[in-house]
């Protein structure tokens, strides 16, 4: 996949319309230092603008695989513009993230980029949806749990607002048996 290319290109077509968005999944944890494999580009959006976007995606030649109120997932045939996955956020999410954003620097452009803590909460969220993602978003948590200034009890609150609170506590006795 040719992550500068697919980044300017959406990030481009959601920047001429004034559509809050920011960088989400693996490679916005590369912005603060976790380097994973990763075939994708995620964003999140407004839900409003959902329809929009799969447009413009579809007409740049990408197959929506999947949609729902929350979801997206597109693939194009030519492997260079590769998998782009999509989150549609409700008002009031939309709001709180998007007002702490960070620019960021990611295959020499500049993203917006949640605050760790909120990615955090799309990560813990994604394992309560399909705990089969457990380990990959558990070892994702634990980089973004030793981040400095990072805080933990808003992490904490979103394990327990996912009812997944023991998964917290597992990351937090790894991280202090060292």
């Amino acid at each position: 996949m040719d992550f500068a290319k697919v980044l300017l290109t959406v990030v481009g077509f959601l920047n001429q319309r004034g559509v809050d968005h920011a960088l989400v999944g693996a490679f916005a944890l590369t912005t603060y230092g976790l380097s994973r494999a990763t075939q994708d580009l995620d964003f999140a959006v407004p839900r409003q603008v959902q329809g929009e976007l799969i447009s413009y995606l579809e007409s740049l030649g990408y197959e929506t695989l999947y949609r729902s109120e929350g979801y997206s997932n597109h693939v194009h045939p030519l492997g260079p513009m590769g998998r782009i996955d999509c989150v549609y956020l409700d008002e009031r999410t939309a709001t709180e993230m998007f007002r702490s954003t960070t620019d960021q620097k990611a295959a020499g452009t500049t993203v917006r980029v949640p605050k760790p803590e909120h990615l955090a909460a799309m990560k813990i969220l994604a394992m309560k949806n399909d705990p089969r993602r457990t380990l990959r978003e558990m070892a994702d948590l634990q980089h973004i749990l030793t981040l400095p200034g990072i805080d933990t009890n808003e992490i904490r609150g979103y394990f327990e607002r996912y009812g997944l609170e023991k998964r917290y506590d597992e990351l937090q006795t790894f991280l202090t048996s060292d």
